[in-house]
């Protein structure tokens, strides 16, 4: 396989573009598709199983009856696609496609001897398609503003919902649980700097702008999250000055 997706799902029952996937899988033979069942109470399960039976070859829904929230669903599914299948890069995307299958898969042409870490970007620009409702794109700057502050990195979209890495690379920074259920991707961030060192990091990895994104439906961060979004912030502001 050239590419593994890994896409998390809870109660996604109306949220995923069947179509979508079906033309993307049929026309991509080479990409396996892991879908992560996390603890869903709809009818996903049933839904990731027909499209599984359907392509056997290029989609598998890892299943899990307890919700355990999409940081350790993505991270499960990394670490299962790389314990179970050979591939070249393994990303992971929202289930609801806000960006598409065919732009993520994309995203390995940049790849090379030295770039291991390609991550989208939702910046708004002429030629692009970037819709997020107002609340979002507000908050998301405040808070991506913070995150580049802790990371010391200039960084423009640390949150965005499609990141690709290198087999190799995604072994070794999706080993440990996250402290955080929705800011994981600050920590990926954190250990992609560790592991390679601030020296060198910058030639590693690649911030590209996404040509679409489209929010769609609710998004699945509860409001009252938002109150413990500070506590986490504070707890990965100090594992990212840790040393190790």
């Amino acid at each position: 396989m050239h590419i593994c997706i890994v896409i998390p799902c809870y109660n996604e029952e109306k949220g995923l573009v069947l179509q979508e996937y079906i033309r993307f899988i049929e026309k991509n033979p080479a990409v396996l598709i892991c879908f992560v069942n996390d603890g869903s109470t709809d009818a996903t399960l049933e839904i990731l199983k027909g499209l599984e039976n359907r392509f056997p070859k290029q989609v598998f829904a890892h299943t899990y009856s307890k919700n355990l929230g999409k940081a350790e669903a993505i991270r499960s599914g990394v670490h299962f696609c790389n314990e179970k299948y050979t591939f070249d890069y393994i990303a992971y995307l929202d289930a609801d496609l806000a960006t598409s299958l065919e732009e993520c898969s994309a995203m390995t042409s940049y790849f090379n001897d030295k770039i291991t870490f390609v991550f989208g970007s939702r910046i708004r620009r002429i030629g692009a398609v970037i819709q997020r409702s107002p609340f979002r794109f507000i908050t998301g700057r405040i808070i991506a503003t913070i995150i580049s502050h802790i990371l010391k990195l200039k960084v423009y979209d640390t949150q965005c919902g499609c990141k690709v890495f290198s087999k190799t690379l995604s072994e070794e920074v999706f080993k440990q649980p996250f402290v955080s259920k929705w800011l994981f991707d600050v920590e990926l961030f954190d250990r992609i700097i560790k592991f390679y060192g601030r020296k060198i990091v910058l030639e590693k990895m690649l911030e590209v702008p996404l040509l679409r994104w489209v929010d769609r439906g609710d998004s699945k961060v509860k409001a009252s999250y938002f109150l413990k979004l500070w506590v986490d912030l504070y707890r990965i502001n100090k594992i990212c000055k840790s040393k190790n």
